[in-house]
């Protein structure tokens, strides 16, 4: 099993759409990479620094990284600084964060090959995971609760189940 953290923009969307594919064992919402290791949604939003973040654990042998990566870059926009849809701040921008090494090689090669595609830089950080801390249980699996709920992720991409 591995674990990484994808920050892309509002996490309700994000977790349920990784949610959806095979090999995704387990996702959690939280704030990572802020000033402070613990943090909570109202001081995220009065710019802790913190973004709004995923943590996928997954089985490699069922869906490899890049395959994790492909998906990810399917529901962000990679060029946008500090935000994703209509959502706009600090807290939404896009980062993968890795606690083990072995994973930094493969996601910077990723990021590489869509910087060439696009021929543009772009706006994901890359960086070591430094804090993550569990949202409130009223943000997981938030759209399931309430189906209805803002996305900046279209409702068609949640139907892709493994494409």
């Amino acid at each position: 099993m591995k674990t990484l953290y994808l920050a892309g923009g509002c996490f309700w969307g994000t977790q349920k759409f990784f949610d959806q594919f095979d090999g995704v064992l387990e996702t959690e919402v939280g704030y990572a990479n802020g000033r402070t290791e613990t943090t909570t949604y109202e001081e995220v939003c009065a710019d802790s620094g913190h973004a709004e973040t995923v943590r996928i654990v997954f089985d490699e042998t069922r869906l490899p990284l890049c395959d994790l990566l492909r998906y990810y870059f399917m529901v962000i926009d990679p060029t946008a600084v500090n935000r994703q849809g209509e959502d706009e701040g600090i807290q939404y921008r896009t980062g993968i964060y890795y606690t083990d090494p072995s994973l930094r090689e493969g996601i910077l090669k990723y990021c590489a090959q869509v910087e060439e595609d696009l021929g543009q830089p772009i706006a994901v950080e890359v960086l070591p995971l430094q804090n993550f801390c569990s949202a409130e249980e009223y943000h997981q699996k938030y759209l399931e609760k309430n189906p209805g709920g803002y996305c900046h992720i279209g409702a068609h991409m949640f139907g892709l189940g493994g494409e």
